[in-house]
């Protein structure tokens, strides 16, 4: 058990200093990264803390494409790029709350929350920083009036394709762990893609009444992702 310890502190510890190092993150996000990743593989096992890994490369990737036409949209991910501590807590933290659960219980239900919690980060980051490029004509998903693009709670077609490209990608990694893989691609698939929409309207609403603020708001979009993707996956399962 120790050895095993030891092995997963060395594979967190090396991914948070490549993080850092290719400036995903900075110095204090990497050790929130680190500790995080060490909760989910502890808690989880291996499966979740490789849809964490994939949210983290495909986030990168994601904000560094075209980075420069969105630094001249005024669309660019702030601090060029280079995410905190509190946007590691605020896009993994609820995975992290349900895999507490999880382990409690045992019962895939609190597997569909988990990874439609990582698939709301997943999707939202795909939707944000893909839809400001290929996006035309935003809409503030509170009223549909014309927005412009990167603005809080603004959604176009190309933003909702990746926000559920984005989500169907975590979705994959939980088919190991449950017999019912229809049902948990679709809950998660699903419970990501609107949790992703929830995010948006959270940004509308709550966040640009300053009630919130883009870490807190992802927080709860993808603690409301998980909880809709646990709830479809318990009404498909017929309850059980």
């Amino acid at each position: 058990m120790l050895e095993r310890i030891a092995m997963d502190l060395a594979v967190v510890a090396g991914l948070g200093l490549g993080s850092y190092r290719f400036k995903a993150l900075d110095a204090k996000g990497a050790v929130a990264a680190a500790v995080l990743g060490l909760v989910v593989i502890e808690l989880g096992g291996i499966y979740p803390f490789l849809a964490m890994v994939a949210f983290v490369v495909i986030g990168v990737l994601a904000t560094k494409y075209r980075f420069m036409e969105k630094v001249r949209l005024g669309t660019a991910q702030s601090r060029n790029g280079v995410r905190g501590w509190g946007n590691v807590l605020g896009n993994g933290l609820a995975a992290a709350i349900f895999l507490v659960f999880e382990q409690l219980s045992h019962m895939d239900v609190f597997w569909a929350a988990t990874f439609a919690a990582i698939a709301t980060a997943n999707g939202d980051t795909l939707a944000s920083e893909l839809g400001k490029v290929f996006g035309r004509s935003p809409k503030l998903i509170t009223n549909f009036k014309p927005a412009r693009p990167g603005t809080n709670g603004a959604v176009s077609w190309a933003g909702e394709f990746f926000a559920l490209a984005g989500a169907l990608a975590i979705a994959l990694f939980a088919l190991p762990l449950t017999a019912e893989k229809g049902l948990m691609l679709l809950a998660v698939t699903l419970g990501g893609f609107i949790g992703v929409n929830l995010d948006s309207l959270i940004g509308a609403t709550l966040e640009n009444e300053g009630i919130t603020n883009n870490n807190s708001t992802n927080f709860l979009a993808s603690l409301l992702g998980g909880f809709v993707g646990a709830g479809l996956f318990y009404l498909l399962n017929g309850g059980a």
